[in-house]
């Protein structure tokens, strides 16, 4: 039987819907705004007749972008960066969250203890340098991959998602003769591409987006990641006072420093924003479900 809805809650439905709306707009206009400029010709930028669509429409501040070898080069790194920090990130953490799962591990609490207090004491910026220093990582990939290997808070959210796992599963494994490697390998990991999943997505943002140890661990600027040049275009200027013509027309295109800024920041993000869509169903979506037969 249908019932019958009140204005109550068609009213609080409509409210609901006009106020996600409105949020919806207001986050993704600053993209779209990005994406316009970046597209436009860099004279009416100037002028400020740019508001909700493209003027002029031209793709020349992107060709200047792709011409510069710098940012290829700096967008590569950070492809590197990304994927194979991400990995070392994702493997890392797993090794230590399952073990810190297992009841018989002996000294769990202790070992959960002393991981959990460098979330609320660390040495800080200068001890970071130094250890990284001597250990003779500066100036290679290797300063922006290790230091940061597991993220304590991240490692949490794992070892709770072991856990949750039926410990019924492990012990049929071990009287089928797997030992922990083997449960790790081939029953665990399939069985958390959810949580995996949410971590890999999580730390690929966070190399994607990192700039900070670039900056102290990193003087070769063949090894900066594309944030570093972003960063020297949009804050640093360092593109404010170049304009250039294209001759691709009769007249020609004026790219100016509002188009490169804009330009830059839309290719940053264009990775994560395709990838996304490809992994949200692990967000939502329990593997778990049907694992166990009763």
């Amino acid at each position: 039987m249908r019932t019958r809805e009140g204005i109550g809650p068609r009213l609080f439905d409509g409210i609901n819907y006009v106020l996600l709306s409105a949020l919806v707009l207001v986050t993704l206009y600053p993209i779209y705004y990005m994406a316009i400029i970046s597209v436009s010709d860099g004279l009416l930028v100037s002028r400020g007749e740019v508001k909700l669509w493209p003027a002029g429409f031209n793709w020349e501040a992107y060709k200047t972008i792709l011409e510069d070898p710098a940012i290829i080069r700096s967008y590569g790194n950070t492809l590197v960066y990304t994927l194979l920090g991400t990995a070392i990130n994702v493997g890392m953490t797993a090794l230590c969250a399952y073990p810190l799962s297992r009841s018989k591990l002996y000294g769990k609490s202790v070992f959960t203890f002393l991981i959990v207090l460098t979330m609320f004491f660390h040495g800080g910026m200068i001890p970071n340098y130094l250890v990284v220093n001597q250990l003779g990582l500066l100036d290679s990939m290797w300063a922006i991959l290790l230091p940061p290997a597991v993220n304590v808070w991240y490692m949490i959210m794992m070892r709770t998602f072991f856990s949750g796992i039926p410990n019924e599963l492990h012990e049929s494994a071990y009287i089928d003769g797997a030992n922990d490697i083997h449960i790790f390998l081939r029953i665990v990991l399939p069985l958390s591409m959810p949580v995996l999943a949410t971590m890999t997505m999580f730390y690929a943002v966070w190399h994607w987006n990192s700039f900070f140890p670039a900056m102290i661990y990193l003087n070769d600027q063949k090894l900066f990641p594309v944030q570093i040049m972003m960063r020297k275009i949009v804050v640093s200027g360092q593109m404010g006072n170049q304009s250039m013509a294209s001759s691709g027309s009769e007249v020609g295109v004026l790219v100016s420093a509002e188009n490169i800024k804009y330009a830059v920041i839309i290719i940053t993000i264009i990775p994560i924003v395709a990838i996304y869509p490809f992994i949200q169903k692990y967000f939502v979506k329990g593997v778990m479900v049907g694992s166990l037969k009763g």
